[in-house]
């Protein structure tokens, strides 16, 4: 009986460390998954805030309106970006990395404003989206952008939600159409010297940001519109509209919409001998608005959010011609090409202030980091508040190009 309880002995002393390390492996077998997962998350996050930055370029993206009845406004701010891009790659890139721009054509649909994002980030894996245009393809593809954590640099908008703090992904460049209506209705109501002002807007998401600009303006003033009208986005069914505009007999008409509406709007009010003041808001696209209503636009009066591209004293505008005669194919000066062209150049900045370690987050804490920043002559401000520029500009339409305009009552007599 002694010699076997002392077998068993042996034997539990021989088993015992066997079976602490069996335990030792489950546990370690069992933690194995939980370290390998946090691993992999942690890697996954590193793979995104680096997305589309490679050794030698960057890959930024772009979703905008290159056919249908907006592709003027993509295809110009397509050119400024690839200008500014352009130019910094003819001097090596920034520390060393070439920029590259891959644009998609959302034929300004919200639909596909919101296909084309998913395909860029996910598919094609671009460090940023970069010049979108407008405010409805903006308001959709936004939210899948900022899930994504994807820098969301310089849309063609200036709708009031890109301006909320709530976005963190968002770069601003331009005034808001608050801004810009503030500056329209202090010419008219102050300068001018009229409170019959009449509103035709888009009817989408667009049309009601400038609208809504434009009834705080009067507001602050204790004015309203006489008549407000709208016509359906991508439509050119303008008529309706205008002859209730018409019937108030307004001494001028603000108009929100993009440019092949608006032309058929001025065009039909010529046809109809109805003359008001007509001003509208930078999104109509310069030359494409021209170009549209060729000997019919004259003083058509307009706000911009860029300076003067043929304008002599800023170094920035000398900068853009130069890019422009350089790589631009023969295309000539405008605002939506220069728009274009300083997204493209706070970019470079931010990037050339951020150094070699390339990352979204990093970018994005680098742009506020840049704060009171001069582009050659365009001043903005990027802290922690979502504003870009301050600027505002009136135009007017004169001998098929535009003019700068000082004050309206010096173009137009009361």
């Amino acid at each position: 009986m002694l010699a076997r309880q002392a077998w068993l002995a042996l034997l539990l002393t021989l088993l015992l460390p066997l079976v602490g390390a069996g335990a030792r492996v489950a546990a370690e077998q069992a933690d194995a998954p939980a370290s390998a997962e946090s691993a992999e998350s942690a890697e996954s996050a590193e793979s995104a805030e680096q997305a589309g930055v490679f050794d030698n370029y960057i890959l930024f993206g772009q979703s905008a309106a290159l056919s249908g009845e907006s592709q003027e406004l993509g295809k110009a701010m397509r050119l400024g970006l690839l200008l500014a891009f352009a130019q910094a790659n003819a001097k090596g890139g920034v520390h060393g990395r070439a920029l590259r721009l891959l644009s998609l054509d959302d034929v300004y649909a919200p639909e596909k404003a919101i296909t084309n994002t998913r395909q860029l980030i996910e598919q094609e894996q671009v460090f940023a989206l970069i010049g979108s245009v407008g405010t409805p393809t903006s308001r959709s593809a936004l939210p899948v952008a900022a899930a994504a954590g994807v820098p969301y640099i310089a849309p063609l908008s200036g709708a009031e939600f890109l301006y909320s703090d709530d976005w963190r992904n968002v770069v601003n460049l331009r005034a808001s159409y608050y801004q810009e209506a503030e500056v329209m209705v202090s010419h008219l109501a102050e300068d001018f010297g009229t409170g019959s002002i009449a509103v035709f807007y888009q009817d989408d998401s667009f049309g009601q940001a400038g609208y809504q600009g434009i009834s705080r303006a009067l507001e602050r003033r204790g004015m309203k519109p006489v008549v407000t009208a709208v016509y359906p986005r991508n439509t050119l069914a303008v008529k309706t509209g205008l002859l209730e505009v018409r019937r108030a007999k307004p001494d001028a008409v603000i108009l929100v919409g993009s440019y092949q509406p608006i032309a058929e709007v001025i065009k039909l009010s010529r046809q109809l001998d109805f003359n008001p003041i007509y001003l509208t808001l930078s999104f109509f696209g310069g030359n494409a608005l021209v170009k549209a209503l060729s000997a019919e636009g004259e003083r058509i009066f307009a706000t911009q959010v860029v300076p003067f591209p043929l304008g002599q004293g800023l170094p920035i505008l000398r900068e853009y011609r130069r890019a422009l005669a350089d790589y631009g194919q023969g295309e000539t000066p405008g605002y939506v090409s220069l728009e274009g062209y300083l997204a493209g150049r706070l970019t470079l900045a931010a990037l050339d202030r951020l150094g070699p370690e390339v990352g979204r987050e990093r970018f994005l804490a680098t742009v506020k980091s840049l704060g009171e920043l001069d582009l050659g002559g365009f001043e903005m401000s990027l802290g922690s508040h979502q504003a870009g520029s301050n600027s505002v500009y009136l135009t007017v339409i004169e001998g098929g190009q535009y003019r700068p305009v000082q004050r309206l009552k010096d173009e137009v007599e009361p």
